[in-house]
């Protein structure tokens, strides 16, 4: 037994001493046998014959992007957390909930200082959140809070840069640490580094950042927002270049870059490569070397010949006829390239590694981006041949829906920052992803209606789903007399014989309280009464009375027949996201007066349904309220016949779709109330005028047109054909 233990120790002892000697140089360089911990070396492969081969780049040049003036990986850590102390911070660690239990998802914004100037682009941020629903004058009510001072540009050689800024929030009352605050960044470091340092400890505020690097973002507490122009449009912004004829995909080049090339520095190793892709022909890459000061000390030999190709091509003109557009890393992650070509619908191929990409919580960038990987940049051409025709018109498709949505305004910017946090602090009603990256969007699908797609009027089809079957009659009553006029009576009785109606409910907006139920015609569903508050506004607030999907807006002198009301029910349910209606009425641009006009006459267009007689979603009771912000509301209760007008400019904005006309018997009159009919010509004359006065103001807010023409009108199967009348399922309607 003692012998078989001493030949295990002496084959031990030989294995060790062997190992030692032919493996001394590889264990030598494991920190474990140094007494002093030094930085690990990558073991790169060492050739028998590497005297024979050239040397193109040594290891530690590959490391640093051939750049020896490029911070270390552990030099942009140190700088890194020299900014993010609170580097672990995460909502329910740095966040305090309980500020938005009392009223809600309020922002505010601090006192502009008088002395502290601002840039264009953080006052359209500020504006949009002192316009926006989420506003709160009063910081007690406040859930978050937004700086005054301007943090987007935080490189020290900016002219824009704002010194001290540590030692004016330090100054604040509501500072905190940061907690519940939030701030804005699009520039971060300088040069030759351009780290993300900012220049003052955000403590525990969520950072909205461009160019925001993975390593740096918190995940669940931080935004990665999108770099934005001066120039970007407030509110609004411009459509998308996708057209219904823009098919099929396949454009004239397949894949394009022009831009500048950086001959030094950080983000010059990816765009001094791009040349190698370049063939003229579908492939188009061009850069140029004349930027900067003193580009011509450092110009190379490329840089004349590349000067000249720049000049050859128009970039607008490429991003047109392109199907893919190169999108790489400047000096920092991020560029206003990016969105560009998404507005374009020039599918963004991407070339930034470590960006943490715009809104990628809620975007799935999956399905309108190609992200590609810097240094397998020759691999690019080949991978976008690969991608099938379908697929790339899928992208283009998906490009132009998230510009509209959530990147074509600094407003849609800022609210899609303000959503995502407001997601947070009650995950069981957060939005999926589904709604974010699905028409309309998460903007205008909101939490507090549902959280279930298939409750949503645009998504029935998706979803395989239809609306209920019955509907709602609403109907507003103004009369000032103590007993109920009789259209009103006559209304009731034609609504109740519809098979489809489920219940009356009416809106009581008089002073008196309406008659007793013995004064009301008799009828075979419910009616239920509701005290208006007198506004205008009030017929789009979400009773809880309401229980069907349908709703069948009506004011009390209109006159309608039970068949005219069935068939438009049944047309709404194949249109259930659109308004259906029977009096319409029209916009038009007037360039002498250079503003909108609305017109009553009966022309072949229409883009407006009065909802004095009109089918819509019980939803956009929901989005009328809650959605759009108060002073918008005030608006429309400050000038007569506006609410209408604001309904169907919220669902053309939403469905991007024109309303639907039905078959009427007699043409609808706008009545006036009994106190002003003597002077019912002057009356009607101030109506028509605040009608266009209200219709520029909403597409001033708006910061277009949302209207959409149509000359669209549904009729029943043999309407007004010389058939017989027993054939017809409708033959009510052709009656005078």
């Amino acid at each position: 037994m003692q012998t078989r233990k001493k030949y295990i120790f002496l084959t031990f002892l030989a294995s060790w001493l062997l190992l030692f000697f032919f493996g001394g140089d590889q264990l030598r360089r494991f920190a474990f046998f140094s007494r002093r911990k030094v930085e690990a070396r990558r073991n790169w492969p060492n050739w028998t014959d590497r005297s024979l081969l050239k040397s193109f780049a040594d290891p530690e040049e590959l490391l640093s992007d051939g750049d020896p003036s490029l911070p270390s990986t552990r030099e942009r850590q140190a700088a890194r957390l020299s900014v993010y102390k609170n580097s672990r911070c995460r909502m329910e660690t740095c966040f305090d909930f309980s500020r938005c239990e009392k009223h809600g998802f309020k922002v505010f914004t601090y006192p502009r200082e008088r002395d502290q100037p601002l840039s264009e682009s953080y006052s359209k941020i500020l504006a949009s959140i002192e316009r926006s629903r989420y506003y709160t004058p009063s910081p007690e009510e406040a859930c978050l809070f937004i700086l005054s001072i301007d943090t987007l540009d935080r490189d020290h050689l900016s002219g824009q840069y704002v010194r001290n800024v540590d030692e004016k929030i330090r100054s604040f009352p509501l500072w905190n640490g940061g907690r519940n605050h939030l701030i804005f960044n699009l520039y971060s470091g300088t040069w030759p580094n351009y780290t993300e340092d900012l220049g003052f400890d955000i403590g525990q505020a969520i950072l909205a950042k461009a160019s925001f690097y993975t390593e740096s973002f918190r995940p669940g507490f931080d935004i990665s927002i999108p770099l934005f122009s001066k120039d970007h449009p407030q509110r609004g912004g411009e459509k998308g270049w996708l057209y219904q004829d823009s098919i099929p995909p396949k454009k004239k080049y397949l894949l394009v870059f022009k831009g500048k090339r950086y001959l030094t520095g950080i983000g010059s190793g990816t765009r001094n490569a791009l040349h190698h892709i370049h063939n003229g022909k579908d492939i188009i890459s061009l850069t140029t070397c004349k930027h900067g000061k003193d580009w011509e000390k450092h110009k190379d030999t490329r840089c004349d010949k590349d000067n000249v190709d720049y000049e050859k091509f128009d970039y607008q003109e490429l991003l047109h006829n392109s199907t893919f557009c190169i999108v790489p890393r400047g000096r920092r992650l991020g560029s206003f390239r990016f969105l560009e070509a998404l507005q374009a619908a020039c599918i963004p191929v991407l070339l930034s590694d470590g960006w943490e990409l715009p809104f990628a919580e809620a975007i799935d960038w999956g399905k309108a981006a190609v992200v590609g990987n810097e240094r397998l940049l020759l691999q690019i051409p080949s991978a976008v041949r690969c991608i099938h025709p379908e697929r790339v018109l899928a992208f283009q498709q998906q490009t132009q829906f998230l510009w509209d949505a959530y990147f074509s305004s600094v407003d849609k910017i800022v609210h899609t920052t303000l959503e995502i946090i407001k997601d947070r602090l009650l995950p069981h009603r957060s939005r999926s992803r589904f709604l974010w990256n699905t028409l309309p969007g998460a903007l205008l699908a909101l939490p507090d209606f549902s959280t279930h797609p298939g409750d949503f009027p645009f998504y029935y089809l998706q979803h395989g789903s239809s609306p209920s079957e019955k509907f709602t009659a609403f109907i507003r009553a103004v009369s000032l007399g103590g007993s109920p006029s009789q259209p009103i009576l006559r209304l009731i009785q034609a609504v109740s014989r519809s098979q489809y109606c489920a219940q009356i409910v009416v809106l009581w907006s008089c002073e008196k309280p309406p008659p007793p139920s013995g004064k009301w015609p008799q009828s075979t569903v419910p009616v239920t009464f509701i005290q208006g508050r007198g506004k205008l506004s009030d017929r789009f607030f979400p009773y809880a009375a309401i229980q069907t999907d349908a709703v069948l807006s009506l004011d009390e002198h209109t006159s309608l027949s039970t068949s005219e009301v069935d068939f438009a029910f049944v047309v709404w349910r194949s249109f259930p996201e659109r308004i259906v209606g029977f009096p319409t009425r029209s916009h038009f641009w007037d360039p002498e007066q250079r503003r909108w006009g609305y017109t009553s006459k009966w022309t072949n267009e229409l883009s407006i349904v009065l909802t004095a007689a009109a089918f819509y979603h019980r939803y956009y009771h929901t989005l009328f309220t809650e959605y759009l912000p108060a002073g918008l509301r005030e608006l429309v209760d400050g000038l007569a016949a506006c609410e209408d007008i604001l309904m169907n400019v919220l669902v053309a904005a939403v469905t991007k779709l024109p309303p639907i006309k039905v078959t009427q018997r007699k043409q609808h009159k706008e009545t006036v109330s009994q106190q002003v009919k003597g002077t019912a010509g002057a009356v009607g004359g101030r109506r028509f005028s605040q009608r266009q006065d209200c219709l520029n103001q909403l597409a001033d807010w708006f910061g277009y047109m949302p209207l959409v023409s149509s000359q669209l009108r549904l009729d029943p199967v043999l309407f007004k054909d010389q058939v017989s009348v027993l054939r017809k399922k409708y033959p009510r309607l052709e009656k005078p």
